[in-house]
């Protein structure tokens, strides 16, 4: 890229520098401003300094000769037991909303039931709700509440 923008720099600076044969020179710059040269030069110097840029935050985001194997041994290990961490934290939330679930479901039924009954005007047997899970706070306490 750096290399491209210096062939071309030099491509455009020999084309509207001083040329050889006058009459050439004086042909093909008719059509063009007056001192072009000098706006490609601050075009190319300005392509040139960005792309030194970029190679430079290129680098800068290169491992450190510090950064050894043992270092990002100890890294992963250490990322992996946050996200053994946070698969743990996740299973015990999802458990948590499957009983809160359970127990919405539940009343739902025991709602849907009591309208039944009043609209009804009968006396029926309601239809069975008792539940087989118990409470969360008894079944499972973790780290994440």
């Amino acid at each position: 890229m750096l290399a491209d923008q210096f062939c071309n720099a030099i491509g455009v600076l020999q084309q509207c520098g001083p040329a050889s044969c006058n009459n050439i020179q004086s042909a093909i710059n008719k059509d063009q401003p007056a001192n072009p040269t000098e706006e490609y030069a601050q075009l190319f110097a300005a392509l040139i300094a960005r792309t030194a840029k970029d190679i430079d935050v290129l680098i800068d985001s290169l491992p450190s000769e510090e950064s050894t194997a043992a270092l990002q041994a100890a890294s992963l290990y250490k990322l992996e037991e946050e996200n053994h961490e946070a698969a743990t934290c996740l299973e015990d939330v999802v458990y948590r909303g499957d009983l809160l679930l359970e127990k919405i479901q539940s009343a739902l039924a025991d709602i849907a039931q009591s309208q039944l009954k009043t609209r009804s005007g009968a006396h029926t047997q309601p239809f069975p709700t008792t539940s087989t899970v118990t409470p969360w706070h008894e079944k499972r306490t973790g780290p994440c509440r």
